[in-house]
């Protein structure tokens, strides 16, 4: 049975989820997230993708990002995906496929939804008991924004 084609708009924003196969942890030492980190703000810069928020837990990747073109989500995803599918599998002598299913794409609308969400995706790691202190996370883009050197995440208009 074939698969139902994607919702997508010129100047879209998406709330993209992505799990790793069978809930596997995707991100088993620092390296890992940092690695995603850097292809991910590759194909951002690649398909001109505007990143609003991220959170990359142990076993899965949440993403709040604006693409101009509608095509271009499923290249950005395609690439971001294979690339670091083929790091991992040769770092941990695996093979196969690391992300379950394909991602799920939630558009979102320019209003307090957007700010809802970007809250939910940066404070999920309190969610999942992993900390007590959204500060302390290294992997979400809450702590990215105090960096006054980031350059990887773009600023919403609301």
């Amino acid at each position: 049975m074939p698969r139902t084609a994607r919702f997508t708009i010129e100047n879209g924003y998406y709330h993209i989820i992505t799990r790793g196969n069978q809930k596997q942890i995707v991100f088993k030492e620092e390296t890992d997230y940092t690695i995603y980190l850097n292809i991910l703000n590759k194909y951002r810069k690649r398909y001109k993708a505007k990143l609003y928020c991220y959170c990359l837990m142990p076993n899965h990747v949440h993403l709040l990002l604006e693409v101009s073109e509608p095509q271009a989500l499923r290249k950005f995803m395609s690439g971001l995906n294979l690339s670091y599918t083929i790091y991992f599998n040769a770092k941990y002598n695996k093979v196969g496929h690391l992300w379950q299913d394909r991602y799920i794409s939630r558009l979102i609308h320019k209003d307090k939804y957007l700010l809802d969400c970007i809250n939910y995706i940066e404070t999920n790691p309190i969610r999942a008991n992993l900390v007590q202190d959204i500060t302390i996370y290294p992997w979400s883009s809450y702590t990215a924004k105090m960096d006054q050197n980031n350059k990887m995440l773009d600023v919403p208009e609301i």
